[in-house]
């Protein structure tokens, strides 16, 4: 087991980080008041960590025996019968599904799915709750009209179900939502939080983590936590004892987009262009999001352009990242955004060099 999972704290008072956000929770649970929750924050902050703790904390320790299945569904539409297939997470108490993977048609999902799953409630038994807690992730990602079906199901099965919903960016969640839950800002962690986690951990494991190696690999995460457990697990397979001057490997994709910078710098031609768009092809069957390359593309890109040019090309990351979400084919964005600033580049290059 990936040490992410194997020391993710599993109560709310054992939490290292976020520990006033737990005490809330915990408060909340006691008095039996627990409405539609709605997390948001960076990749790694620690959104999945504190759903978990709650759920156990809602329905004690059964909630973490899950089953994970792909159920075919079919709804009856007015003009079609439409079939889907969904993965869910669940348990006797709750279920976790993530309705964008569907695409466009995740409005029926919304619709018909969680609606045939709130019909259904647990027993209340013991004095555990008499609901069902859907969790929903990357709700960011809904269309406007999934959000919309998913206000209407909010209201109308809020007495069997409540909804846990989970994103990223939460601009990007419709107002009548947002304003239907109890948002929860969970913050992405400082550097000294990382390095107490980090210390935690090793510990653990019963290794030693040298203190400036730890400070390495908590730069090296961008105050993601998943990420830096991750590398401190890398650097633990790659060597042993750890030591101060050992290097921090990053991930696969990660030197790889480097790559395909390096390409882009190298030569500002079709033939270029055709062969970085195989390279995005390939980071995209590897489930890596768009949004992500296309940040990370930037940040290796402005790390090696002239300080003309850096305030260009965030401008038009920016706007090929607002066109990925309102498009629906990935690569045509990314495609575009490297051909417009290799057209830029060439023309800087040319003035420049002559």
């Amino acid at each position: 087991m990936l040490w992410v999972d194997k020391h993710r704290p599993r109560k709310l008072d054992k939490l290292i980080l976020h520990k006033d956000i737990g005490a809330n929770l915990k408060k909340l649970v006691e008095v039996g008041d627990c409405p539609h929750t709605l997390f948001y924050g960076p990749p790694g902050a620690g959104k999945k960590t504190l759903i978990i703790a709650l759920l156990r904390e809602i329905y004690g320790p059964g909630v973490e025996k899950v089953k994970v299945e792909t159920r075919p569904w079919k709804i009856q539409l007015p003009s079609r019968k439409l079939e889907l297939e969904l993965t869910t997470c669940a348990s006797n108490y709750h279920v976790e599904m993530n309705p964008s993977d569907v695409g466009n048609n995740d409005r029926y999902v919304v619709q018909e799915i969680i609606k045939d799953m709130a019909k259904s409630r647990p027993l209340d038994i013991k004095g555990q709750r008499g609901f069902k807690v859907l969790i929903l992730n990357e709700v960011d990602r809904l269309s406007k009209e999934a959000q919309h079906s998913l206000r209407r199901t909010m209201e109308k099965y809020s007495q069997a179900c409540r909804l846990v919903l989970c994103c990223n960016n939460v601009s990007k969640v419709i107002e009548p939502v947002r304003s239907r839950c109890l948002c929860i800002r969970v913050a992405a962690p400082q550097k000294e939080g990382i390095m107490e986690m980090l210390q935690y951990v090793a510990k653990k494991e019963g290794i030693e983590l040298p203190q400036p190696l730890s400070s390495r690999i908590a730069d090296a995460s961008d105050r993601n936590l998943r990420r830096a457990l991750l590398m401190l697990e890398t650097c633990r397979v790659a060597q042993l004892p750890l030591t101060d001057d050992q290097p921090v490997q990053l991930t696969d994709w990660e030197l790889y987009i480097q790559e395909v910078c390096n390409d882009i710098l190298a030569e500002q031609t079709p033939k270029q262009l055709y062969l970085v768009r195989g390279k995005f092809y390939e980071l995209l069957t590897n489930c890596i999001p768009p949004e992500l390359i296309l940040k990370r593309l930037l940040i290796c890109l402005l790390r090696k352009l002239d300080d003309e040019l850096k305030h260009h090309a965030a401008e038009l990351a920016a706007l090929y990242e607002h066109r990925l979400q309102e498009g629906q084919k990935a690569i045509f964005h990314l495609e575009a955004f490297v051909a417009k600033f290799m057209n830029e580049y060439k023309k800087w290059s040319i003035s420049m060099y002559g």
